[in-house]
């Protein structure tokens, strides 16, 4: 393993990270998962990840774990071709432009993103790599298409995503959407490298680089898509989550608001 430290960029805003390189690089797409604390579940997801063995090279972008969840020991014997360890401020869009600012550097063509708290299934992976080497820009992906799978989804998300969050980003967006509270999607190099969109920038620190990417690429008239995924909650648990309480949802609500707004737009 090597261990890289990698300074702010001046180039981009992302913040300071450290890079632990296992393997070299090896497909056209990579799978970005954000982590933190996530304990068993990462494991799990990435012992799957490994048994279905999609065409992807798999990255783990870390917000500063300390359960070593995804230690050396442990992501060493997976096929884990980096896990970026992020040092610098910021939440979950800080991590995704850290991870995407990497990736992009190690010129894939794609970028999938999933997250790390093991709801999502590893089989739809490839139909997203699919969509992305057809040309698709935006590929976003939907528990509620036609051979996709919604397993004991609390009742609350399934009203907030269908009646909410859904209509607000297709309006935005210029193309109707089934399940953008999904992070399970998929983009493009050009996407993510067009002037028009600029993900780079120090705006985005907890939620919003996902609402806005989901957006943004209706707006600009991108090919966009929706593939059927499985998106599976623990039965008898606390859903898997980093959005608590009501201060916590109505942040969120907010900055899906500030989308629909076009606060982002460069």
């Amino acid at each position: 393993m090597e261990v890289i430290t990698q300074e702010p960029s001046t180039a981009r805003q992302v913040p300071a990270f450290d890079i632990h390189l296992y393997n070299p690089k090896r497909s056209r797409h990579a799978l970005v998962i954000p982590v933190i604390n996530e304990g068993e579940r990462i494991r799990r997801q990435l012992r799957m990840i490994a048994d279905v063995a999609p065409p992807v090279d798999v990255i783990v972008a870390d917000g500063g774990s300390t359960d070593s969840s995804v230690n050396a020991e442990f992501v060493s014997a997976l096929p884990v071709r980096a896990v970026l360890v992020k040092t610098g401020p910021g939440k979950l869009s800080a991590q995704l432009r850290m991870a995407y600012a990497w990736c992009l550097d190690e010129g894939y063509e794609g970028i999938i993103t999933m997250d790390g708290n093991g709801k999502d299934g590893a089989e739809a992976i490839a139909s997203m790599c699919a969509k992305l080497a057809e040309g698709y820009d935006y590929v976003q992906g939907s528990r509620y298409l036609p051979g996709g799978k919604a397993e004991n989804t609390p009742l609350e998300r399934t009203l907030a995503n269908r009646c909410i969050h859904a209509p607000l980003l297709s309006f935005a967006g210029r193309h109707w959407y089934t399940d953008t509270t999904n992070g399970f999607r998929g983009y493009s190099r050009r996407y993510l490298l067009d002037s028009r969109v600029a993900p780079f920038r120090d705006v985005f620190q907890r939620y919003e680089l996902l609402f806005y990417l989901t957006a943004r690429a209706g707006q600009l008239g991108m090919k966009v898509c929706e593939v059927p995924v499985r998106r599976s909650y623990p039965l008898g648990e606390a859903p898997p989550t980093k959005i608590a309480g009501f201060k916590g949802k109505l942040a969120m609500l907010g900055e899906l608001f500030d989308v629909v707004r076009g606060v982002y737009v460069p």
